[in-house]
């Protein structure tokens, strides 16, 4: 058991059903007495997933001893209603926002908005409220950066606008984190990068994803899900092994600090936290 104090925070997505909403809020208990930093809520590419982001935020404040964080993304988004959520926000007690660009639309999809990347909200919303500003990180580069250089100075406009701290994508080679540090450190960016960690319980959808995002997947990582398709009791007996494995590794790196991405999951995020010391009401 790793016995120095490790700090965790949770990342949840809005459910689309009311079946889906049972099981988040069971996932959600589950990791409550763990104690984690946060627990982030992502925010849908719009319609009713959105509205739910924001109850659900609220719920979360209201309902729990956790501390929310939510998303917000601004591309095909006008000022006047990141203005309108903020203060939203704001005024029931959410003062922690994740902010981000979003997802580009298709090409040739036209949308009016008031923002391009990721900066212009952050102005907007330090301008309106004092959040505590959370960013993205990329250490494997962004698949829109042309060069590390570019990730690095996106990131420090990013803090100069009033971030404290960032998440990086998730990763699969610890090393890709210890390098991004390196090179954030050498260009005078100390605030905290938070590793961001993925779980696999489905291989072919995460390298799938991995692909989009520019992450490499280990072709070892990969051979230990052969055969498994139809055997999802090993799968997670193998997905956890492995996170441990990278959590051990960058805890031997002195990073005491993980988020990791459930995917409306508890179980797998709890086991490990488990196995990393983390007990429930605070006993460590």
């Amino acid at each position: 058991m790793i016995s120095k104090k490790i700090n965790v925070s949770f990342e949840f997505f809005p459910p689309k059903n009311e079946e889906s909403i049972t099981s988040l809020w069971t996932n959600i208990k589950r990791l409550e007495p763990l104690e984690p930093k946060f627990i982030s809520v992502t925010y849908g590419a719009g319609g009713s997933t959105r509205d739910y982001t924001h109850t659900l935020v609220k719920e979360i404040k209201k309902n729990t001893s956790l501390v929310p964080a939510a998303h917000l993304t601004c591309i095909g988004t006008s000022k006047n209603e990141i203005e309108a959520i903020a203060e939203d926000y704001w005024i029931s007690g959410i003062k922690h926002i994740v902010a981000l660009r979003g997802d580009k639309r298709d090409e040739g999809e036209k949308e009016f908005s008031d923002f391009t990347y990721a900066t212009d909200l952050i102005k907007v919303l330090k301008k309106k409220f004092d959040f505590e500003i959370t960013v993205s990180a990329y250490p494997e580069m962004h698949p829109d950066s042309s060069s590390m250089s570019q990730e690095y100075d996106v990131l420090k406009k990013k803090i100069d606008l009033g971030a404290s701290k960032a998440i990086t994508q998730f990763f699969f080679d610890v090393n890709c984190y210890f390098d991004f540090i390196d090179g954030a450190l050498k260009r005078g960016i100390n605030i905290p990068i938070i590793p961001g960690i993925l779980p696999v319980t489905n291989c072919k959808r995460t390298l799938d994803f991995a692909s989009k995002m520019n992450c490499k997947m280990p072709k070892s990582l990969i051979d230990m899900f052969d055969g498994l398709d139809s055997d999802p009791e090993t799968r997670k007996l193998v997905a956890t092994t492995i996170v441990y494995d990278q959590c051990r590794k960058l805890i031997e790196g002195n990073v005491r600090d993980f988020h990791f991405y459930t995917l409306n999951r508890a179980d797998l995020s709890f086991a490990i936290c488990h196995i990393l010391g983390i007990r429930t009401l605070g006993k460590n």
